[in-house]
């Protein structure tokens, strides 16, 4: 999602013409401007206030929001991978519980992220870590993407969209304040790696 923030400023100027003189019956002398008081004392517009820069809280929180990924998600991975080798292994009752484990530490992520974003500065990088939140913990709630999960093949095939979906709204976000932290980076015309990189691994 893309921010759009659109600020109008109005502004009233006060134009007061010059009267002449009622009598301009003498040519050769010029009558003296008026300037009338309301045009002396009208107030300039008041100056729009900055809005406030976020960008150096928002790089640190998304710094915060790396390590909660790399963290959580790693724990996400493991889970996985026992629940896969249980499933292959005919194992129902041991791949149950694997399953309820993974989506433990699914809902672990939701809440860190939320943790972590608390204290932001930026109430829209807060909105969108909240939207990233309720994404995950929805998955986390109806196992639907965690039962489909059977063999690595499904995860390798499935996991790069789903966890694209859950992330997408603060990774976004972050990269955009990244880009306004560096912009000599981000006017170099080479592509950053996205701030949050973490793939949840089935080993």
């Amino acid at each position: 999602m893309r921010r759009a923030i659109l600020a109008v400023i109005a502004g009233g100027v006060l134009v007061t013409s010059a009267a002449c003189g009622d009598d301009a019956k003498n040519e050769d002398t010029a009558a003296p401007a008026v300037t009338t008081p309301a045009a002396a004392s009208a107030p300039e517009p008041a100056a729009s206030s900055a809005a406030p820069d976020f960008t150096a809280d928002n790089v640190k929180v998304c710094d915060r929001l790396d390590k909660a990924f790399n963290t959580e998600f790693g724990d996400f991975g493991v889970a996985l991978g026992r629940m896969i080798a249980y499933k292959e292994a005919k194992d129902t009752a041991n791949a149950t519980k694997a399953e309820k484990q993974a989506a433990t530490e699914l809902k672990a992520l939701g809440t860190q992220i939320r943790k972590e974003t608390a204290n932001a500065q930026d109430p829209e990088l807060k909105a969108m870590a909240t939207a990233s939140a309720q994404r995950i913990e929805t998955s986390a709630k109806d196992l639907d993407f965690i039962q489909d999960i059977k063999t690595t093949k499904d995860l390798d095939r499935s996991s790069q969209e789903q966890f694209t979906e859950w992330i997408s709204p603060v990774v976004g976000y972050c990269a955009v304040s990244r880009a306004a932290a560096s912009p000599s980076a981000s006017s170099s015309g080479v592509p950053s790696d996205p701030p949050v990189s973490a793939v949840p691994s089935a080993s």
